[in-house]
């Protein structure tokens, strides 16, 4: 995925850097955020974005990429929402301050850094840490909000801040699922090559994947980690996608690439170079990603799931090896045929047989 998106990332990092637009307020994104236990507390791992809309610059870049590509209107709508979050304009030394919704004291939360500051928003404009609470105050927090679904609401209260988050308080033992994203519960066809995944990915309608949206549907009870080889950029439209009616796979926390667009940052060009060069840069972003959720809940029962169009089965046999008491059960939805041309890769598996996706050859009209 790393490779085939590069030139259109570079193309929209460029447009933005180099352009200038009437700023708005600042919006905050609270990625949908697990809690773990921790003796009287829950531990919530949470990451925030600060960021100002870009119209003009999102406007000409998508006029742009729409005659290059000799678009239709709809294809560059579709352009125009999944391009946005690379666009937009990240808010340096910024501190994001929240409240739960019906907190009966009304407390102000922050996260904190080591000294017990308040943590301010990089020069990417990412604030990364873990927020803490008591079991007591969650409590009378939950009976207040009465969630239908156990996810716990959080807003901005912060000067010239908005927006709303989700936490999901998780108990210590229960199942749980990994579940990667494209060509898993998205068909993206990415050993189709660079072109197909990029018209795929910014041009056409999302195409769930449907029989592992009934698969997922068999997990009553479950909850789902999504962890992903594409850049956080593409969150809200893969949330709004995958959450949807149509779509029907289960809510859930989102675990995704960094690819940095400060330019004035070190941690961009590094950014840059990996997404463009490193074949082992979403799987060593994997196996940390899914550790961390093991290390987390040590007690919890996991169900792995991916494809065969990357290195999924590599990442999970890793997985496995490291944590052989809580893996259930590895499935792969086979998009290469490796069960016929590779059974070994597949060793141990449960295979849910899919098309095979060609080099160069689409299953969509385009």
């Amino acid at each position: 995925m790393q490779k085939m998106l590069v030139i259109s990332v570079l193309m929209m990092l460029s447009l933005s850097f180099f352009s200038f637009d009437f700023r708005d307020d600042e919006h905050v994104i609270f990625y949908n955020a697990y809690g773990y236990s921790e003796g009287d507390e829950w531990v919530i791992p949470m990451r925030i974005y600060v960021y100002e809309y870009r119209p003009g610059t999102l406007n000409t870049t998508t006029r742009i990429v729409s005659r290059m590509r000799d678009l239709t209107d709809e294809q560059a709508q579709l352009f125009h929402e999944r391009a946005r979050d690379f666009i937009v304009d990240s808010e340096s030394r910024e501190t994001v301050l929240f409240s739960f919704d019906d907190d009966p004291e009304e407390e102000i939360f922050g996260i904190p850094d080591d000294d017990g500051n308040y943590m301010r928003s990089s020069l990417n404009g990412i604030i990364e840490g873990d927020f803490r609470i008591s079991k007591e105050r969650i409590e009378q927090i939950a009976a207040q909000q009465k969630s239908d679904d156990g996810w716990l609401t959080i807003r901005t209260v912060s000067d010239g801040h908005s927006g709303i988050g989700k936490i999901k308080l998780l108990a210590e033992e229960g199942l749980s699922v990994i579940s990667d994203v494209d060509d898993t519960i998205k068909i993206t066809e990415i050993p189709a090559g660079a072109q197909i995944v990029v018209r795929n990915t910014f041009f056409k309608e999302f195409t769930p994947a449907t029989e592992i949206a009934e698969l997922y549907e068999t997990y009553g009870g479950a909850f789902f980690h999504y962890v992903s080889g594409s850049p956080w950029q593409l969150y809200r439209p893969l949330a709004e996608f995958a959450f949807s009616e149509e779509a029907g796979f289960p809510k859930g926390t989102f675990h995704m690439k960094s690819v940095t667009k400060n330019f004035l940052s070190l941690s961009t060009w590094r950014d840059l170079r990996e997404l463009a060069l490193n074949e082992d840069y979403t799987y060593d972003q994997k196996i940390e990603q899914i550790s961390e959720i093991f290390e987390h809940f040590p007690k919890r029962r996991f169900i792995l799931s991916g494809d065969s169009g990357e290195r999924d089965p590599e990442v999970f046999n890793r997985i496995r090896e490291l944590y052989p008491e809580q893996v259930e059960k590895i499935y792969i939805r086979d998009v290469v045929n490796d069960r016929e041309l590779r059974p070994e890769r597949l060793e141990g598996m449960t295979v849910i047989p899919a098309p095979t996706v060609e080099y160069g050859v689409s299953q969509f009209e385009w």
